[in-house]
């Protein structure tokens, strides 16, 4: 083959599984595109999970909104992310790879400017911090797309590590961001062009300890901080990835393409705007659908309208890419992909604000008995220092979990970090009992921190053994689509984790949130069991 087939934007010819072309060509081209998609998708994360710092910022700098709103805005994105997935499982067959991550990773800069402008008004309505959440569900939607690119370039005997590399340092987005915003919000970085400082009227923090209240605080940087790197990561991308022809054989050149990535991801925020429209209370929607009959709405309605939508090739394209709903296993993985990504990321949008509303608070009874939870705790520990260290764990140990299931096999993996996040679920929900019901809950603090690390651990490891189980399982031209599926069903545990453990707070009951988790855990270990570890299995221990 000669060398302009591997020169430029798109590439013609691509064989990973031939030895000699892997190690002249391929490996090279492979790893510069895994390179350049990683700290896109940092970004993406970022972008996505900002909320459950932000809405922390907001508790301490007096926004008039409820506990309930500011989960509801972390839900929001959560949701908005996860649906977004759905589209991008598709997007890399349908626009190519080069294509879609560079115009994904620019679309961030929408929300990143947004979140910064809304966030310099206090006076602001709910709705408008409701639409910027939502809109930063373009960053959740970029994992699934993101994944379903790397997979195309890797032989499958590197799919666990490629793979667990792309999404695990890709992962380091929520750490990231949670160790960068409470710093940029400490500082006049854009001076005058950034707007005012805002007063803490609350104990803030940042990685090295408290920010005592009466500090100025620049909370719109947590938006306006992510142009620095999103302007010239854009570019880089553009000019350094690559379009398989291999897999995207008609794409329609760069601009046509473009189109087609904006419609399909234009598609998606109908059906999820109109279902959080039903779904949250007034003012901002109708609060006629609860959340489990919600999210199942909004997956059917957007792969619905994807269906009907689409037009031209592209319409064809995903007819076939939708052939993966047929198989079973599709289904068994997506709920164990819960298990692990669902978990990761539900805790890392739930946590932060968790931890203020829990251990910010001293829980003393009444003069009549009744349990309050108003009274402001002096030695509460700030979230803003701790909640990075579960996502930076997870994220941490995630190619190491590829790496281990490459070498032992990926559902035995799984079984494992799903029996030990049943105990730690359980060990959490004891915890929070005990601190949600106490005077000095921060002495409770050291052991939650300690079991949502263990959880943090297993569920990062899980992120590995799953997506290694898909690329043995499935072939290469289902194994994209499926990663992107199983990652858009297991990101509504953004939505999920927020929702359930911010109502159960609210009911005074915290730790019924975590008992329900590990139930979930539970039944999924014996699934696990049933499909890849049973001595008659169809495929075992893949």
């Amino acid at each position: 083959m000669t060398t302009q087939a591997h020169t430029g934007a798109d590439i013609a010819d691509w064989r990973p599984e031939d030895e000699q072309f892997w190690e002249s060509t391929g490996k090279k081209i492979a790893y510069r595109n895994l390179w350049l998609s990683v700290p896109a998708l940092l970004c993406g994360f970022a972008i996505w999970g900002m909320w459950g710092i932000i809405t922390v910022q907001m508790l301490n700098l007096g926004f008039p909104f409820t506990q309930p709103e500011l989960f509801s805005l972390t839900a929001i994105a959560g949701l908005a992310g996860a649906t977004m997935r759905i589209p991008a499982s598709f997007l890399i067959r349908v626009a190519g790879g080069r294509n879609t991550i560079f115009l994904t990773t620019a679309m961030l800069l929408a929300p990143a400017l947004g979140t910064g402008l809304v966030l310099q008004h206090k006076e602001w309505p709910l709705w408008a911090f409701q639409l910027m959440a939502l809109w930063s569900g373009v960053g959740g939607g970029n994992f699934a797309s993101s994944m379903s690119n790397i997979s195309t370039f890797f032989p499958k005997r590197l799919q666990g590590t490629a793979l667990g590399l792309n999404a695990g340092l890709g992962n380091f987005g929520v750490t990231t961001m949670q160790i960068v915003i409470p710093l940029v919000m400490t500082l006049s970085i854009f001076g005058g062009m950034g707007g005012d400082s805002m007063v803490l009227v609350k104990d803030s923090g940042w990685i090295f300890g408290k920010i005592a209240a009466g500090t100025p605080t620049w909370i719109q940087n947590a938006g306006f901080a992510w142009l620095l790197s999103l302007v010239p990561l854009s570019v880089l991308c553009f000019f350094g990835m690559n379009n398989l022809k291999t897999v995207t054989p008609d794409a329609g050149g760069t601009i046509a393409a473009f189109i087609k990535i904006i419609w399909l991801y234009t598609l998606s925020f109908v059906p999820a705007g109109l279902g959080l429209y039903l779904y949250l209370p007034a003012p901002t929607g109708l609060g006629v659908l609860n959340m489990w009959i919600a999210m199942p709405l909004i997956v059917v309605s957007t792969l619905m309208v994807m269906r009907l939508a689409a037009f031209g090739a592209m319409k064809d394209n995903i007819a076939k890419q939708f052939a993966i709903f047929r198989n079973k296993h599709t289904w068994s993985l997506t709920l164990l992909y819960i298990v692990t990504f669902g978990s990761f990321i539900g805790f890392s949008m739930a946590l932060p604000l968790s931890i203020t509303v829990i251990f910010g608070i001293s829980h003393v009874p009444d003069a009549a008995g009744v349990m309050q939870h108003t009274l402001k705790n002096p030695h509460a520990p700030s979230a803003l220092t701790y909640a990075w260290i579960g996502p930076f764990v997870g994220a941490l140990v995630r190619p190491v979990g590829g790496w281990i299931s490459d070498k032992v096999g990926g559902s035995i993996v799984t079984q494992a970090i799903s029996a030990v996040m049943v105990l730690a679920s359980v060990a959490v929900g004891y915890v929070m009992l005990l601190a949600y019901g106490s005077a000095t809950p921060e002495q409770y603090f050291m052991p939650f921190m300690a079991l949502f690390i263990v959880l943090f651990t297993a569920s990062g490891i899980g992120n590995g053994s799953t997506f290694r189980t898909i690329g043995v399982i499935f072939d290469r031209t289902q194994a994209g689509p499926v990663l992107g599926w199983t990652s858009a069903i297991a990101a509504y545990g953004a939505f999920i984790a927020p929702v359930v453990i911010g109502a159960q707070i609210k009911a005074g009951t915290p730790q019924i949130a975590m008992y329900g988790f590990a139930v979930f855990y539970a039944l999924c270990l014996v699934l696990n069991w049933w499909f890849y570890l049973r001595a008659d299995s169809e495929f075992k221990n893949p």
